[in-house]
């Protein structure tokens, strides 16, 4: 029997970081946490603790892309940032493009009634728990 492997899905921002994890079954993904990230070697070792924490096997990290699917800058702090993550974790990364995620995200807490510039914390996690769950559909690179 396979052993199913629970998933970190990761919006890197540079004031927070929203998690969502999946279930062990990779098909379900839920809003786990928002970390403040004061520098980047402090969120690798509070998101290292927190993979370790759930049983963690894979990430799955939001990797800004133009909408014309160019990368710029931000995409490859991204990217420097996933590869610390990875090496640290000892874990794989998968990079995702996470257009439109914090939109779709501030849209679904306004639908619940909830001001997503009072809530940043839901925002990150909810942003997170979108590209996890995006990821996790499209079968992306596991």
């Amino acid at each position: 029997m396979e052993t199913a492997l629970k998933t970190l899905g990761i919006d890197f921002g540079e004031k927070r970081i929203g998690l969502a994890i999946s279930d062990p079954a990779g098909r379900v993904a839920v809003p786990l946490a928002t970390l403040e990230r004061r520098n980047d070697r402090s969120a690798v070792r509070q998101i290292a603790e927190i993979a370790r924490a759930e049983g963690i096997g894979r990430l799955v990290l939001g990797e800004p892309v133009g909408l014309d699917g160019t990368r710029g800058p931000a995409a490859e702090r991204v990217e420097r940032f996933g590869r610390k993550l990875a090496e640290v974790t000892g874990l794989p990364l998968t990079l995702i493009d996470e257009a439109l995620t914090t939109i779709a995200a501030a849209e679904r807490l306004r639908e619940a009634g909830i001001d997503p510039r009072r809530h940043s914390e839901r925002l990150d996690a909810l942003a997170a728990q979108i590209l996890l769950q995006d990821a996790l559909d499209r079968g992306a690179a596991f």
